[in-house]
């Protein structure tokens, strides 16, 4: 899943929030069953992680837009008066 995926560059936060715990607990259950020595695929540790902080950066992302959005339009609507 990379971030052009538009699973991650589409979804709202509460999407992206799901997504992130789904994922977060398969990653637990992988690292049972390596702690177990029954894990078949261990790179997919591997890309779960990396799909994990993919999710996790554009959630910052989007709630860093939610925070200047506001500023934007109290500046327009100074410039207009």
């Amino acid at each position: 899943m990379k971030f052009s995926d538009p699973k991650i560059k589409d979804a709202t936060l509460v999407e992206l929030g799901a997504l992130s715990r789904d994922l977060h607990s398969e990653k637990f259950q992988l690292r049972l069953q390596q702690a177990s020595a029954q894990l078949e695929k261990p790179a997919r540790l591997r890309t779960l992680r990396k799909d994990i902080a993919r999710i996790e950066t554009r959630i910052s992302q989007l709630r860093n837009q939610a925070k200047t959005q506001p500023e934007k339009t109290a500046k327009a609507a100074k410039a207009s008066k």
